[in-house]
């Protein structure tokens, strides 16, 4: 049956919209500074392994997703790779491109080496720079970024051109007075933008139509000009993110590649001469993604890689250790990062009536949260969940009122300091007062910021809701019996200064702010008499004589702060001994931790803290590898390198298997995402990294350019994971190690596509422990197979 012309339009400027909208997915989230957390830079690819990965992203961002072939070649002669994790690997591809044996692969590696990036396909922009001799591409960078700045602005600049419009709409105001473009060559483009359609749909059809692109070209060359707009793409992509989280959407990434669009129909229009070098652009854009042999041969090198890691991780765990038969008097609850790990076993070494615990740091709190003197409302929880309780820690109304008016008449005076007139008359006026200022902040005397009141619950909890929630909590961190005398509940955060990316230092679990508030409402809930009195009945037993007790962790300079919370004066020397412990380990974890630091030492680590122009005030989570979740038993006296992310986990106390299902659906993924944008920062730092700290420009309180203008850049700094001489990121994906029933994990992947997405394409490994041992490791398809310690022992042995 043949279609009239009519049946086809609509289905073709369908598949049009379509690719619209699937290209902006396929970029990843960047979320403001304010609230930075780590994100998958991979997450519009986890549906494709990391050799199709690699073909698409050459093809639309000229990227190579993994290390280069010499970095291989290297890790093979030193001996990280060896003979067996090449021939494990080369097992495990089913791809009929890979090389025929060992030897060929060894050869792929070095035959690649240190030669060039791929090349993406060209945009308009660029084969128009190529016959004018205009930078077109940053021409459009410039004039993009120029106006995007204003109109997201997030509360820096003093004035926005078009507050409340939609993003498409408040362009077009802008370019039709916009006389950059055709300053720069770029004829009648003012007018070209007043004569395009009005709503974003009949823009990015209307350009399609004239740049030839269909359903099968528009989906790679709509991504294209997605990756071209940097982090403003992925501004817009977080936009989405926030609206879908509450179910609702947001028209901002398609505004974007309508604005792109029309620049690149302006062009094409006006150089003739690249027409037919377009045509075989678009052609090529029509074309499946296939990975090549050599996005094949790197693809199943940077597997050998993980393995040799995964080989040497698990040699290390040799079986758990005896579990402690005498009550703890310390029990001390960290946040899973990587950089816990360090100071818990410092801490465990102290004295053996001290164990510890591995939580996320929200500790299992949505919390939707009113900092004191503030009206803005902070997510203190996971990226991927949504808050249902509200709190406070506005304390006594009156001060939180005058606090109030002091923000803002901060406020008021930043902004006359920065007005057009004002601030040339200021400088004049007021630079010597401020000189006075500038020297106490280069010596680093800046005041220490004050503790906030205690929070708490907006309208209260009634006792059933408080024992329920403090029930829930110590069940999902396998609390419910044998607690110590003081349950120690720490929070983390970076105390840094002059730096825009701070957030980042901070709690990823509780959505870029510091577990502080997470903490202290905790442990005001769980000794809270109406939530103790209902424990029991719900199968938790606390002893009368536990006190949990909140404090912070300063990942920067290791100093722990507790909190006074109501703490009864009774059990000062029980935390007089237990602040002199967290003094002993922060001394043993600062000498650590500045071996890997350049120019540090124990002792230097806390004025870096407050010297602002410290680029490397710490490593973060650079070098994170594996997430293991099972009882500290099973890691108890391991030097894991402050790589690993510990989550306690005892299954058999797990009824039902519900916080197993939450481990695999929540901690595990935001370590994922932490893996994955510490991996894209390392290998493919132009597009997915923040570049370098010592020329950023914040934006619109949004994120960094480098310089004074151009791409917005989101990721890790180069600073966060380059140490000035090689990498402090080991660029590997993430090792997940759980002990628990085999077939209970495998049902949860099951249930859930996008988890099992990641494992079955490759993005994470799994792996089963069993009594402290590595015993399983998870096959694509839900499956496990065997992991033997006589099998390793002979991989250890294989050198090529």
């Amino acid at each position: 049956m043949l279609m009239n012309h009519a049946d086809i339009a609509p289905a073709r400027f369908s598949a049009v919209l379509e690719a619209a909208e699937a290209a902006g997915r396929m970029v990843p989230p960047a979320f403001p500074l304010d609230a930075t957390v780590a994100v998958n830079p991979f997450l519009g690819q986890a549906h494709e392994d990391l050799a199709t990965t690699a073909a698409r992203l050459a093809r639309v961002a000229g990227l190579r997703v993994t290390r280069t072939g010499a970095d291989y070649c290297e890790a093979i002669v030193s001996g990280a790779i060896t003979e067996g994790d090449l021939a494990e690997a080369l097992g495990g591809s089913a791809s009929p491109l890979k090389p025929a044996d060992t030897a060929m692969l060894r050869h792929a590696a070095a035959r690649i080496g240190n030669g060039p990036a791929p090349h993406a396909l060209p945009t308009v922009a660029d084969l128009a720079a190529g016959a004018t001799g205009i930078d077109w591409p940053a021409l459009i960078d410039k004039c993009i970024g120029l106006w995007a700045a204003g109109h997201f602005d997030r509360g820096q600049a003093l004035w926005s051109p078009a507050p409340g419009a939609e993003a498409f709409t408040a362009w077009r105001g802008w370019a039709m007075h916009d006389l950059t473009p055709e300053i720069a060559g770029l004829k009648g483009f003012c007018a070209h933008v007043a004569c395009a359609p009005d709503t974003t749909e009949r823009a990015i059809l209307s350009a399609a139509e004239t740049l030839g692109l269909t359903g099968a070209s528009a989906a790679t060359a709509f991504h294209r000009l997605a990756m071209s707009l940097g982090g403003w793409a992925q501004h817009a992509r977080w936009l989405l993110w926030q609206a879908e989280l509450q179910g609702d959407t947001d028209r901002t990434l398609m505004d974007l590649l309508a604005i792109r669009l029309i620049w690149d129909e302006a062009l094409l229009v006006q150089t003739p001469a690249i027409a037919e070098s377009w045509r075989a652009v678009v052609a090529a854009h029509a074309e499946p993604v296939v990975p090549s042999a050599e996005d094949v041969a790197l693809a199943i090198l940077q597997d050998a890689a993980d393995r040799g890691h995964q080989r040497r991780l698990i040699a290390a765990l040799d079986g758990a250790a005896p579990a402690a038969a005498e009550r703890p008097f310390l029990q001390a609850a960290f946040c899973i990062d990587v950089r816990s790990e360090v100071f818990r076993r410092a801490l465990e070494g102290i004295d053996p009536s001290i164990a510890t615990i591995g939580f996320a740091g929200f500790f299992g709190l949505p919390l939707a949260h009113h900092a004191h003197g503030s009206d803005i409302l902070e997510a203190h929880l996971p990226v991927l969940l949504n808050p249902a309780v509200n709190t406070t820690s506005a304390g006594d109304p009156a001060k939180d009122q005058a606090d109030r008016i002091t923000a803002r008449t901060a406020r008021a005076w930043g902004r006359f300091r920065q007005a057009a007139v004002s601030s040339f008359a200021f400088v004049e006026a007021m630079g010597p007062v401020y000189a006075i200022k500038l020297v106490k902040s280069a010596l680093g005397f800046a005041p220490k910021p004050k503790a906030e009141p205690a929070p708490e619950v907006i309208g209260g909890m009634r006792p059933e809701a408080k024992a329920d929630t403090g029930a829930a909590v110590l069940k999902a961190m396998s609390l419910q019996q044998g607690h110590g005398a003081i349950v120690l509940l720490l929070g983390h955060g970076g105390n840094v200064t002059n730096n825009p990316h701070e957030s980042a230092y901070h709690c990823g679990a509780c959505g870029g702010y510091t577990g502080e508030v997470s903490a202290r409402l905790l442990a005001i809930l769980l000794n809270d008499p109406e939530t103790r009195s209902g424990l029991a009945a719900r199968g938790v037993e606390v002893p009368d004589d536990t006190l949990f007790v909140a404090g912070l962790h300063d990942t920067i300079t290791d100093a722990i702060t507790i909190y006074d919370d109501g703490l009864p004066a009774s059990r000062d020397g029980d935390l007089a001994r237990v602040r002199g412990w967290l003094a002993q380990a922060a001394k043993v974890t600062r000498a650590e931790r500045a071996l890997r630091i350049p120019g540090a030492s124990g002792a230097n680590l806390p004025a870096r803290a407050r010297n602002w122009a410290e680029v490397r005030p710490e490593w973060g989570l650079a070098g994170c590898s594996a997430f293991i979740a099972a009882p500290r038993a099973a890691t108890a006296g391991r030097d894991l390198g402050g790589r690993t992310f510990l989550h306690s986990y005892d299954w058999q106390a797990d009824e039902g298997f519900g916080t197993l299902e939450l481990i695999i659906t929540a901690p595990v993924v935001v370590a994922s995402w932490i893996s994955l944008q510490y991996y894209g920062s390392s290998v493919a730092p132009e597009i997915f990294g923040g570049g370098n700290k010592l020329i950023h420009n914040v934006v619109g309180g949004i994120g960094v350019v480098e310089g004074n203008g151009g791409a917005l850049r989101t990721g890790l700094p180069w600073q966060a994971v380059h140490d000035g001489e090689g990498l402090q990121h080991e660029p590997l994906r993430l090792n997940v190690m759980i002990e628990a029933p085999r077939g209970e994990m495998l049902a949860i992947i099951e249930k859930h596509a996008g988890v099992r997405a990641l494992f079955d394409n490759g993005w994470l490994h799994l792996f089963a422990l069993e009594g402290g041992k590595v015993a399983g490791r998870y096959v694509p398809g839900l499956g496990f197979a065997d992991v033997t310690s006589q099998a390793l022992a002979a991989n250890s042995e294989m050198h090529p």
